[in-house]
């Protein structure tokens, strides 16, 4: 898929970009929080992957508005897009992007749906089988960061994201989708402001997530995506 790599399955999702996903920090005010203490007498990678899981485990819901930048290391190309992504628990997601895109990824917990406007083609795999990143699971109330990925704490300041701590996630077992995961987390909220999904080929998939809402009632049927007639739809 060339126009959405959210989650290499094809989301995100992220991804991940999620991820994830995902980096400058969104406008959110919470963005000029105080920088942390530096990371030897502060909190460690560990301590921080918990509290991001125990944010997202106390979640029904959750949506945000999100830039998507995805870069072709090869190519040398950067293609950024605009959308809306809402997730609910267990393992749905609603990726919508902004005209003229118009592209949508969903999922109702057992088929992922990855639709092309541009291509007039969706791709349809069920969850059980697609390799979406673990990065972007949390949300969805799949995976556990303190179990799928050794974690390493990154220096913020350098990272240029002095609002938060940032999260470098190799995935413990191996994936074709991706190597590593960047996470921007939030000091004050514990809340995944940005992801960044780096694969083997140096390509960098890159959310940032603005105005989150969580435990919000979804609109029924944002789950559910039917494809406009004459659409290509490929299975695996």
């Amino acid at each position: 898929m060339r126009k959405v790599s959210l989650l290499s399955i094809a989301p995100f999702v992220a991804a991940v970009a999620v991820l994830p996903a995902a980096l400058v920090l969104s406008s959110d005010a919470h963005a000029q929080a105080k920088a942390p203490a530096a990371a030897s007498k502060g909190p460690s990678a560990e301590e921080i992957g918990k509290r991001v899981q125990n944010f997202y485990d106390s979640t029904k819901t959750f949506k945000a508005t999100f830039t998507q930048t995805y870069t072709i290391k090869v190519q040398n190309v950067k293609k950024e897009s605009k959308g809306t992504v809402i997730f609910e628990k267990p393992g749905k997601m609603s990726f919508t992007y902004d005209a003229p895109n118009g592209n949508r990824v969903v999922s109702d917990g057992n088929i992922i749906r990855v639709y092309e406007k541009e291509n007039e083609q969706m791709f349809e795999t069920p969850v059980k089988g697609s390799q979406y990143p673990a990065a972007l699971a949390f949300l969805m109330g799949k995976g556990q960061l303190t179990k799928d990925f050794d974690l390493k704490l990154l220096d913020a300041a350098q990272m240029k994201f002095e609002g938060g701590y940032v999260l470098e996630g190799t995935p413990r077992e191996a994936t074709p989708a991706y190597q590593k995961v960047l996470l921007y987390v939030d000091a004050q909220t514990n809340q995944v402001r940005r992801v960044l999904v780096l694969d083997a080929q140096g390509n960098r998939n890159r959310f940032d997530f603005s105005a989150p809402v969580v435990n919000q009632p979804v609109t029924k049927g944002e789950f559910e995506f039917t494809a406009p007639p004459g659409t290509r739809v490929i299975k695996p």
